[in-house]
């Protein structure tokens, strides 16, 4: 009974399983895998850039997994295909580059309370470039582990 009560607690508090149903992540998580999400409150900083996060989508209000790539005060923006965040080059292997070469998105400077959001999957990813910034209180967890 104590052992239900614990693991009860620790996916309610703690972490919980999620299902991807979007292919918007691709090749990091495929879609139908499943991530652990740590469901603690963000910081007032929020996670940062780099790290994946859950959130209900703008669009549908459905749960959406996506990667930060910029957070508060950060200037983003993608030149043919390079994300470049306060004009430094990220490094992203999680992307395949020869996807999305020839994509750009003008410089966006993330707002306080906010973060800029962009799926692996860039080519076909509906993101912070189509919905725009999120607040950070709407985001529901990291994701801690992707399998």
């Amino acid at each position: 009974m104590v052992g239900a009560i614990v693991m009860l607690a620790l996916r309610v508090w703690v972490a919980a399983p999620m299902t991807v149903v979007s292919d918007s992540m691709e090749p990091t998580v495929m879609q139908g895998s499943i991530v652990l999400v740590h469901s603690a409150a963000p910081s007032l900083d929020g996670p940062t850039v780099g790290q994946m996060v859950v959130f209900r989508s703008p669009e549908d209000g459905k749960r959406t997994l996506k990667r930060v790539a910029g957070a508060a005060g950060q200037t983003v923006a993608i030149r043919d295909g390079a994300l470049y965040v306060d004009g430094a080059l990220i490094v992203e292997q999680y992307v395949d580059s020869r996807q999305i070469d020839g994509t750009f998105f003008h410089r966006v400077t993330v707002p306080a309370g906010h973060l800029f959001v962009l799926g692996d999957n860039r080519a076909i990813s509906i993101d912070s470039r189509d919905y725009g910034f999120i607040p950070i209180a709407d985001v529901a967890g990291t994701v801690l582990w992707p399998w």
